[in-house]
């Protein structure tokens, strides 16, 4: 019987396809540098986005808005003198800087980024430009400040998200999808100048030791302004800053929005934002929750390879953060108290892939983490190792029961689940995992057919390719499709991994996956939604090529990226 698990999420949304092209080839921090040990240690921290879009959480003029909460005033094309009116109505009295921070903690979290602006311009810290928290709503709080006395109190770190070309009520400020109000007209240098250069000053010399600063949506970024930038960020040696300020400047890490890519980023630093529903800001009527074992099956997946997982929260305009999201908080940091020691200052996985799970790595030690439970309690695992000691982590006095067999480890598991989420088999190692070399993943690079695409830009080929940027789209106006892949040789694929290139939209409504024998076409198994992060499981099939036949989509297919694997069952 098929079983689904899904087992991660995420790739740049918001316009982050177009800009991560353009920084393919700038400048990157060193993995080595020593100011990025503690962030390759924390492994988990809290994004939260807050602003005046959680006054209208959605709504405008009595109609829910689609897409995503914070780009309300952008989506419905709202006046400048309008949307401004809404700080008159952000009074955030239930806001306590000590709870958020202790939640985070308690998470397990390490570090917290705060939007200190977004695209809407509003700052939510005491600033010389009058649109600000303290000047221009009831509440004259300084959040940012409040913020870090806390985090300074509990020993989190604290980093500041601003987008620093996106501007949609600063005139001269810039806007993805062009401006629909004359008041938002002026000159791009006048803005840079005489806003963001003073405000970034503000937010890194005003609220003590900022440890990351988080820009976004880089494109229309000069580079003789992300120079002016870089010069502030030089006098701070010690802040670490992302891959989106523009200008040719790589930054300290890779940016993966709401996806994991299948092999992360090698030999460098990344880190994954995702949110727990569909929205980064507030909105009313998201409801759409991501289940506990998802959000922690993200967890060990980015750890596995490599990367920190900053998992996202947007409070209401009162200053609450939704109890679906502090609910399912704690359950991580639950889970993390008992198996913290498998994902905090881990390294990635020796492995390619592992069908019954995940692998994290820490000096001699190795830990499996167990997501699907064999019916058989065996798991094998391609390595050669002496053992010293084989264990649950959650219980280090119940031994597991291990044999070389081959190419393999043979490890004996109790017959039930210890836990639900993820189950973690700590092994002690007398020295590095000797790693039974067997495949890479079979797809990765392999050539591609598709029934069509939108023009040469967007070749099917690059769906295998983890270093490719755009994946394939369906030609224009077409509503179904496939796209094939040829290994070369028959083999033994067991799995599946797909991500849509829309990050926001599930436009794959039904597919099929196929392989070819002889010259007809078989069906390995039918599927409804992809979106963001989908994985399958399923009985092995001995084939050469396979593809996704797109049956039903809302609008153009899309797949960023896709993957098969082997299957050692």
């Amino acid at each position: 019987m098929m079983k689904k698990c899904i087992l991660f999420c995420f790739l740049l949304g918001i316009l982050g396809t177009q800009y991560q092209q353009s920084l393919a080839q700038a400048p990157q921090s060193q993995i080595g540098d020593k100011k990025m040990e503690w962030w390759k240690d924390a492994k988990f921290g809290m994004f939260i986005h807050w602003g005046l879009y959680s006054v209208p959480a959605g709504t405008y003029k009595g109609k829910k808005i689609p897409w995503i909460g914070e780009w309300i005033m952008s989506k419905a094309k709202i006046p400048v003198a309008e949307y401004v009116n809404y700080a008159k109505q952000f009074n955030p009295t239930k806001f306590d800087a000590n709870e958020w921070v202790k939640m985070a903690k308690d998470a397990g979290m390490k570090y917290i980024v705060l939007t200190s602006k977004h695209h809407e311009g509003f700052a939510m810290f005491k600033s010389k430009d009058s649109f600000n928290i303290v000047d221009a709503t009831p509440f004259k709080r300084d959040v940012v400040k409040e913020l870090a006395e806390a985090c300074k109190k509990h020993q989190m770190k604290l980093g500041l998200y601003y987008s620093q070309c996106q501007d949609w009520t600063a005139p001269g400020g810039l806007s993805y999808t062009g401006h629909w109000d004359s008041a938002q007209n002026g000159d791009l240098n006048t803005y840079i100048y005489n806003k963001v250069i003073p405000q970034i000053k503000e937010i890194l010399t005003n609220y003590g030791d900022i440890a990351v600063l988080w820009f976004d949506t880089p494109n229309g970024m000069k580079k003789e302004h992300a120079d002016k930038i870089m010069e502030i960020i030089k006098m701070h040696p010690n802040l670490i800053y992302n891959n989106r300020l523009g200008g040719g400047y790589g930054g300290d890490l890779e940016t993966p929005e709401q996806y994991i890519p299948a092999t992360g980023f090698p030999n460098k630093n990344w880190e994954s934002c995702m949110t727990m529903n569909d929205t980064w800001g507030y909105k009313s009527d998201d409801n759409n929750w991501k289940s506990n074992k998802r959000l922690i099956h993200n967890l060990i997946d980015v750890a596995s390879k490599g990367g920190n997982y900053l998992l996202n929260v947007g409070p209401t305009s009162e200053g609450i953060i939704p109890q679906p999201s502090v609910d399912r908080l704690k359950t991580i940091g639950n889970w993390l108290k008992i198996n913290g020691e498998a994902i905090y200052g881990v390294k990635a996985s020796p492995f390619t892939y592992l069908s019954f799970g995940r692998c994290t790595v820490k000096k001699d030690s190795l830990y499996l983490h167990v997501f699907n439970w064999p019916s058989n309690g065996i798991i094998k695992v391609p390595m050669q190792n002496k053992i010293n000691h084989a264990c649950l982590l959650a219980d280090k006095k119940t031994t597991i029961k291990y044999k070389q067999t081959g190419k393999y480890i043979k490890f004996f598991l109790p017959k039930k689940c210890i836990d639900t989420f993820a189950t973690v088999i700590a092994l002690q190692l007398n020295e590095k995992p000797n790693v039974t070399v067997l495949d890479p993943i079979p797809s990765m690079n392999k050539p591609a057919t598709a029934s069509s695409q939108k023009n040469d830009s967007y070749s099917p080929s690059s769906v295998f390719n983890v270093n490719a940027k755009k994946g394939w789209i369906a030609a224009d106006n077409e509503k179904t499709g496939w796209i094939a892949i040829d290994l070369g040789k028959p083999t033994s694929i067991g799995s599946i991994t797909i991500t849509e290139a829309g990050e926001y939209d599930h436009f794959i409504q039904k597919f099929r996956l196929e392989y070819k024998d002889n010259d007809e076409w078989k069906t390995v198994y039918e599927g409804t939604t992809i979106g963001p992060g989908y994985s399958n499981r399923f009985k092995p099939i001995i084939a050469q090529t396979f593809r996704i036949n797109i049956l039903e989509s809302t609008k153009t297919p899309q797949i960023k990226e896709m993957q098969l694997y082997f299957d050692e069952e």
